[in-house]
């Protein structure tokens, strides 16, 4: 059995719904088990991390940067770098915002910087852009033409009942589902 990590922080719903999707994505790959954690629950579930075989981070997007809750757990994660626990392990990012682009990219590098100083190996897309052709469509997946992580896009008047759209929780499935799926290759299972 694989153990896959979903660790997010939502503000406003909207980043949960993604890592909700990217979840799914994950569960999806037979011999995988899949845990949703809040950064909240960083503390009590700090053993459930360590023990897993691949950690997939997200937040929001908020003026450019990281929220300031997930940011707090990334430097919480002191320990850990220091004693190695997370080293070989593999990683993945996704972020959510209210604008198209909303500085997304530079929120999925600080994501990949952060696994890289743990030792982590980053899985990014493999999806080439969609909607970028007269042919595409919003329904595409990777819409926002995204390869680092899964970017989504909310509009900040509706709730999470009503975005991320579609298309960008089918993205955010693709990514829990690739990680999944390299997992299974790295371990040779």
């Amino acid at each position: 059995m694989s153990i896959v990590s979903v660790l997010y922080h939502s503000g406003f719903g909207h980043t949960k719904v993604q890592a909700e999707a990217v979840a799914k994505g994950a569960e999806s790959v037979e011999g995988t088990t899949v845990h949703l954690i809040s950064v909240d629950e960083f503390e009590a579930k700090q053993d459930l991390l360590n023990s897993s075989d691949a950690i997939i981070f997200g937040a929001p997007t908020y003026m450019g940067s990281l929220s300031a809750p997930f940011k707090t757990f990334m430097d919480a994660s002191g320990t850990i770098w220091y004693q190695g626990l997370w080293k070989d392990k593999l990683a993945a990012g996704f972020t959510n915002s209210g604008a198209q682009s909303g500085d997304k990219l530079n929120s999925l590098i600080q994501l990949a910087i952060f696994a890289a100083q743990h030792g982590m190996i980053w899985v990014g897309l493999d999806l080439k852009p969609g909607n970028n052709t007269s042919e595409g469509s919003p329904e595409d997946l990777n819409r926002l033409g995204v390869w680092l992580g899964a970017a989504s896009q909310s509009n900040n008047d509706q709730g999470p009942d009503i975005v991320p759209p579609d298309s960008d929780k089918r993205t955010a499935e693709y990514l829990g589902r690739r990680v999944a799926e390299q997992l299974l290759r790295f371990s040779g299972k």
